[in-house]
């Protein structure tokens, strides 16, 4: 494989993908957690109110129930965890593009290209080998039930 090939074809849409990740999880954890502050702040205000409005008891309930349920949506998804870590790894994978292109560091030899290609695998085989070992353990956990 080229060097052209090999950056827009593997190293690129690897940074993209990365990227993207990120930024969806990062989305989705704020939105969760927002809701799951705005509903927790508004739980003891509301239950000033719950012996004038009788209906404010289930209401107060409910968010609280609510409230659970959301911290339990996030753990489960592990939006926050995977939103650092994937910027982690998109931000690496930059770091040696750009080490790359400017010939600095480790590839500052003829042999740049190969460094720069077992560099780039290996932080993506990192990556693969950590999210299957979490599986792992979330499935040994879950009595083998597989998470995907």
């Amino acid at each position: 494989m080229e060097k052209e090939e090999y950056m827009n074809e593997r190293l690129n849409q690897q940074i993209d993908w990365y990227d993207d990740k990120s930024i969806k999880h990062q989305r989705i954890y704020k939105c969760w957690k927002i809701a799951q502050i705005i509903l927790s702040a508004t739980i003891p205000f509301a239950a000033g109110y719950i012996d004038s409005i009788k209906v404010l008891s289930v209401v107060v309930g409910v968010m609280g129930v609510i409230v659970t349920s959301i911290e339990g949506i996030l753990t489960m998804g592990k939006y926050h965890e995977n939103w650092i870590e994937y910027r982690r790894i998109c931000e690496t994978l930059k770091h040696e593009k750009y080490m790359f292109l400017t010939g600095t560091g480790v590839y500052k030899n003829e042999a740049s290209f190969p460094n720069l290609v077992e560099r780039v695998e290996s932080v993506i085989s990192q990556e693969n080998v950590n999210w299957a070992a979490l599986n792992y353990e979330d499935n040994t956990k879950n009595g083998g039930k597989i998470n995907g």
